[in-house]
């Protein structure tokens, strides 16, 4: 059994521990907060971005097979940006992105594709980097998460694509729905694909009217295609950046959690020890009372 000394400090290091966790609980709950008023203020103009080329491309103004980026080919290589954080402490979520990377990976070379992998976060590039397939990572970028560094990855991604280094790129990121639930989510980046999307807003464009385009639609098309690859890049970036701190403010309150747990039933060890120390000097001294009357 522990002796009280042991158990006394095993209950003061876990309390300091409890008060680590505590503060670093509310760090991360005060930077969620600016990270989801970036994201939410964010989304609406992807998403406007993304309705301008659908417009684009079903007003027939243009043709989307002679720009580079959207252009289909047969796929042997395939690219996937993993979006991670730069650092731990919470909980599985750099794990589950990592795994969501993995599977996608096996997939595709079951069907005999090659893989190229970028990495943006120090997470994904120190698991990876023990591969010969990760060709570039973009570490200490998710702190603070900015236009210039996603503009970067973005551009990458577009000049092994156009040059043919690459076939098809994929980009997996933490999508952020709500403070207890962050997914990994895998989408199409490369090349641009807008048929879907056009066919789903058909009925809204049926009613929007027409529009009159400056410059001319072919030269607004070749300008805004590149803009809208770092609108994605960098939304993937944001969503990630707000499920991290999401997640380490759940994995910090639950860490707390556990080490007021662990307090209380080190406390209730330590009394047990005690009472049972004070038994056996009482019984010594029983026992010695009895020895001097015989």
């Amino acid at each position: 059994m522990p002796n009280l000394r042991d158990i006394k400090r095993k209950i003061e290091a876990v309390k300091k521990i409890g008060q680590i966790t505590r503060a670093m609980n509310m760090v991360a709950a005060a930077k969620l907060r600016g990270a989801q008023e970036r994201v939410e203020q964010f989304r609406p103009y992807a998403s406007k971005f993304k309705e301008v080329i659908n417009e684009l491309a079903a007003s027939g103004a243009v043709n989307p097979s002679q720009f580079e980026l959207m252009q289909t080919r047969e796929v042997k290589k395939v690219e996937i940006i993993l979006v991670t954080a730069d650092r731990g402490l919470c909980g599985a979520f750099n794990v589950n992105l990592i795994n969501t990377c993995e599977k996608f990976i096996r997939e595709q070379r079951a069907q005999g594709r090659e893989i190229s992998l970028i990495c943006v976060g120090k997470k994904g590039a120190q698991y990876y980097r023990k591969y010969d397939f990760m060709r570039q990572a973009y570490e200490d970028v998710m702190s603070r998460v900015e236009m210039f560094n996603a503009r970067a990855v973005a551009r990458e991604a577009m000049r092994a694509f156009i040059e043919g280094e690459v076939d098809e790129t994929y980009i997996i990121y933490g999508y952020f729905i709500n403070v207890v639930r962050q997914i990994p989510k895998t989408e199409k980046l490369l090349p641009i694909s807008v048929e879907e999307e056009a066919v789903e807003g058909e009925a809204e464009k049926k009613i929007s009217g027409s529009y009159i385009y400056e410059p001319e639609p072919e030269e607004l098309f070749q300008q805004i295609l590149p803009l809208y690859i770092n609108t994605r890049v960098f939304a993937a970036m944001l969503e990630t950046a707000v499920s991290e701190q999401a997640a380490r403010m759940t994995a910090m309150d639950n860490a707390n959690r556990a080490c007021g747990d662990m307090v209380q039933s080190l406390t209730l060890l330590f009394n047990k020890t005690r009472q049972a120390s004070i038994t056996k000097e009482l019984m010594d001294i029983v026992g010695g009372a009895e020895a001097l009357k015989g």
